[in-house]
């Protein structure tokens, strides 16, 4: 399957939301450089914890503010929120081919989301020097997307190089 041959519909951000989310995440986005952009988009996720224009928008202040725990926290509720909505395994690590591949047409748009998201989340893992899971992740990234259309392939190989870099030296010689 290729991951750029479709036609883009149902844009998370097109999406309707709860009354008064999307003024919530427009008053963070004008008070970020006061410093006063966090409260909004809480009050925001309160309001539609199942947002994915909320969650996204969690995620990038979060991760711009060096939150990555937090950043973290915001992406992994994203997946959940669009596993169900292709149908695939609750957990990543079980996901085949076959369910990108019998996925309707009309929900490629959401595999792909599903699979940046995924990749997000092997990115923050990545910063947050959890390698092996950030290993595994773009592993199976790359597994699934053979053209990689998600460019997970340079993330893996960046990933095995930091491992590489980490593992302690043989010994020495005096």
């Amino acid at each position: 399957m290729d991951l750029l041959d479709f036609e883009a519909q149902g844009l998370y951000f097109e999406e309707p939301d709860v009354a008064g989310v999307k003024e919530l995440i427009a008053e963070a986005a004008e008070n970020y450089s006061g410093g006063d952009a966090e409260l909004p988009l809480l009050r925001a996720y309160f309001k539609a914890p199942e947002s994915l224009n909320v969650l996204v928008a969690l995620n990038r202040f979060y991760y711009y503010q060096h939150r990555l725990e937090e950043a973290l926290g915001a992406t992994v509720k994203a997946l959940a929120v669009i596993r169900p909505l292709v149908s695939f395994p609750e957990n990543w690590r079980d996901l085949q081919q076959s369910h990108l591949t019998e996925t309707p047409a009309a929900l490629l748009t959401q595999v792909r989301l599903y699979l940046f998201t995924l990749k997000a989340i092997g990115f923050i893992n990545m910063r947050l020097e959890n390698l092996d899971i950030s290993r595994d992740i773009f592993e199976k990234l790359v597994e699934l997307d053979s053209k990689d259309r998600i460019g997970a392939q340079g993330l893996l190989e960046l990933v095995i190089k930091r491992k590489a870099d980490n593992q302690p030296s043989g010994a020495s010689s005096c």
